[in-house]
């Protein structure tokens, strides 16, 4: 891969770029942060992909380690009342969603990872296990009990409120 079909794969990526920060860091200076590294860091190590085929996969696993160096850095986790507070929660366009965003954040982050890669981002269950380094079927696992929690966190949500 030349360095400018990694700057155009880096450009067409940019929504996934930050969308999978965002589930790690939350906060946006943080996300951006970790998306400068990770250009950086790809670009330092063009040299390191051997299949072209797999550059995206490459370039969020990256993200990914960039991300969770930076929390271990820091020392810090970001609650959900962050982001209550800083207001993301409640835009108009956010409203409808509110409770599938509460749901999507109360899962731990080994299940919120493959639900956002599968659902928002559109990788295959097969990308998902290469980025996450674990196999095919425990990203199958995730998702299955991921699901299963986010249907019983918006039942339960939809119960409390018709009472």
């Amino acid at each position: 891969m030349t360095r400018e079909q990694l700057g155009d794969l880096i450009l067409d990526s940019e929504r996934q770029l930050y969308s999978t920060a965002k589930t790690i860091l939350y906060d946006d200076q943080d996300c951006a942060d970790a998306i400068q590294e990770t250009i950086v860091k790809a670009f330092s190590k063009i040299n390191t992909l051997r299949n072209d085929r797999f550059a995206k996969t490459w370039l969020i696993r990256i993200l990914i380690n960039e991300c969770y160096s930076m929390l271990r850095k820091s020392g810090r986790f970001v609650p959900l009342e962050y982001a209550k507070e800083s207001g993301e929660w409640g835009t108009e366009k956010n409203d409808e969603y509110l409770d599938l965003y509460r749901a999507l954040d109360a899962l731990k982050e080994e299940l919120r990872m493959p639900l956002v890669l599968y659902y928002l981002e559109g990788f295959s269950i097969r990308e998902i296990a290469q980025i996450l380094s674990v196999s095919e079927g425990a990203v199958q696992k995730r998702l299955a009990r991921a699901r299963g929690k986010l249907r019983i966190d918006l039942l339960e949500g939809r119960e409390s409120y018709e009472t």
